[in-house]
């Protein structure tokens, strides 16, 4: 299928095997639109689960509905209701979704929080195959964008096994709990421990530029610390943990990000009053613990020049032994940047690492982005529905290339048409786009991927037929009622002859030898006006005679020549893929 549904979140984790290599996993609301009821279906978030024996995720939707998914172990995420699926309970879209194991035993203690647009954030909680909201925490008339959960630093310092021969201390159970299960670990049952008990945080960000901290106390999620700073609405919020201490980042409307360090705190320490300058500390205390914490701003990150969507933490990884949080975040904003962000070696302050995004028109920024598991790739999308994917040199640690990655349409196709040799499919959408899909041969390989390597027509209104009329020719029709005819330029041509592998003598043997560069739409038109070799280098001769008037800063010749030998990223299928426009009906 090449519809692809507009995507409100993506998901990225490593599936682990237990024989073969790490699979990298790659979720998007496309993956589950056939399951919720919803037509435009994750307004929400993905939320991937790990544990020792099997992968898990959480769906939120537009359908009011959370479901419960489990990897069946064959590549497939399955679709029947393994165990608890679906959770019912919100009366509005769901928007935010996030899930933490409390135990390492499977179909155990499984803590769900999703935020929805009825300004409530529901705690489910799944205990031996059943799940059951066990908790409904009321925002009035405000809205929760984001939630997060985690386990306050130190409250699972200590578990103790005492069923077998000697006493086995495990520190920092909440990050073991994503490790995998190895021989050396036994199977307890929850009469074997005592000592100690996970105490669970809840972060929710939302439209009162505020963020709302719940700790749970005698079963109850009560609301313990209000973090204020943002000044605009949040779009986002994360925990990670490291080493003894957890750590929040959070990002806003107000083009900013804020990361919050929370630790636990002696009570001697508190009580010593000196003339020492200090950050100020947000200070509480568990009951169930009786340890005290504090929360500080750790740092305020201003890169980005518009919204921002999205930050993430690098997932965690196992080094001798342990899990280690490496210290980097990342970020996507409407600015069309994404960013990754680190603390200086030296000094400690957080700085920009790397920047990467788009370029061009008709784009409108990101809406999110994750790390690959091993940090090597990133990947982000925007508000069209397409997938932007770098990956990190393997030299110049600090050099991102970008890769090719699916594309298709973000809305309803409307018709669909073999080329007549079948050699490419060109389709249109409600999408108001034209796009033409075409197999890719590798050299010296044997595997074959179909992709987008064309966008003929980016219209201003809604596709709604396509007809083939030749080789490289198409007419189509949309709602303005009336039909256009295109024709393929030279570069596109060449282009497909290096992607497929056929040769130009094949495909120029039928075509005119005066054919365009390539096409160009005006600022203010819908007709894709050719562009001959003549009009190129007469533009770049004139850029910086007429650039001195602000009328002439924004030329109508965006079209620039390329030569690919890979299936193009969606920057390129914006700009310079469109084909001209030879006739009106």
């Amino acid at each position: 299928s090449f519809y692809l549904p507009q995507v409100c979140s993506i998901a990225w984790n490593c599936c682990e095997q237990n024989a073969g290599p790490v699979i990298p996993l790659l979720l998007s609301s496309h993956v589950l639109c056939n399951f919720h009821d919803s037509y435009f279906i994750l307004m929400g978030s993905l939320c991937i689960i790990d544990n020792s024996t099997e992968t898990e995720l959480v769906s939120g939707a537009s359908d009011k509905k959370l479901i419960l998914w489990e990897w069946n172990g064959t590549g497939v995420w399955n679709d029947q209701l393994v165990k608890s699926v679906p959770l019912e309970g919100h009366t509005e879209a769901v928007c935010a979704v996030d899930a933490i194991y409390q135990s390492d035993e499977p179909d155990l203690n499984l803590l769900i929080a999703s935020a929805a647009s009825d300004s409530t954030v529901r705690i489910w909680s799944r205990h031996n195959s059943e799940v059951k909201c066990i908790e409904v925490l009321q925002f009035g008339n405000g809205f929760v964008m984001g939630v997060s959960l985690s386990f306050l630093p130190g409250s699972n310092a200590f578990w103790r096994c005492v069923s077998m021969k000697k006493t086995i201390q495990i520190k920092h159970l909440s990050i073991l709990l994503c490790a995998k299960r190895t021989s050396e670990f036994c199977k307890f049952s929850n009469e074997d421990f005592f000592s100690s008990f996970l105490v669970p945080i809840l972060a929710c960000g939302g439209d009162d530029c505020k963020i709302n901290l719940f700790i749970q106390q005698n079963g109850q999620f009560q609301k313990t610390v209000i973090l204020p700073g943002h000044e605009d609405w949040i779009r986002g919020v994360e925990w990670a943990i490291c080493g003894d201490d957890l750590f929040l980042a959070s990002c806003a409307q107000d083009c900013l990000i804020r990361i919050w360090k929370v630790c636990s705190k002696s009570k001697q320490f508190s009580e010593i009053e000196d003339d020492t300058i200090r950050l100020k500390e947000n200070v509480f205390t568990v009951k169930d613990t009786d340890t005290t914490y504090a929360i500080t701003l750790e740092s305020v990150l201003a890169g980005h020049e518009n919204w921002v969507y999205a930050v993430h933490w690098q997932p965690s990884f196992s080094k001798g032994g342990s899990m280690q949080q490496p210290m980097r975040i990342l970020s996507a904003s409407m600015d069309k940047t994404v960013i990754i962000w680190e603390p200086d070696k030296e000094s400690g302050v957080w700085l920009e690492q790397v920047r990467v995004g788009e370029v061009g028109g008709n784009t409108l920024g990101f809406f999110d982005c994750q790390f690959s598991p091993d940090g090597s790739m990133i990947i982000a999308h925007a508000f069209h529905g397409a997938f932007h994917l770098w990956k990190q040199a393997s030299v110049n640690k600090k050099e991102w290339t970008p890769e090719v990655v699916i594309s298709g349409h973000f809305n309803s196709v409307e018709d669909v048409q073999w080329d007549p040799e079948g050699e490419f499919i060109i389709s249109v959408g409600s999408d108001q786009t034209t796009r033409l899909f075409a197999p890719w041969k590798r050299k010296h390989e044997t595997q074959v991927t179909w992709h987008e390597i064309a966008r003929p027509q980016v219209h201003g209104y809604d596709m709604r037929c396509l007809a083939m009329i030749g080789r490289f020719q198409f007419v189509s029709g949309a709602d303005e009622k009336v039909l256009r005819v295109f024709c393929a330029p030279k570069n596109f041509i060449e282009n497909f002859s290096n992607i497929t592998g056929i040769p130009m003598e094949k495909l120029c043997s039928h075509q005119s030898s005066d054919l365009p560069e390539g096409a160009t739409v005006p600022a203010l038109g819908l007709s894709n006006k050719a562009v001959f070799e003549g009009d190129i280098s007469a533009q770049v001769a004139e850029d910086e005679e007429t650039f001195n008037t602000i009328s002439n800063q924004y030329p109508e010749i965006y079209f620039q020549p390329l030569i690919l030998t890979e299936p193009p990223q969606e920057d390129h299928l914006l700009q310079n893929t469109l084909w001209p426009e030879i006739q009106k009906l």
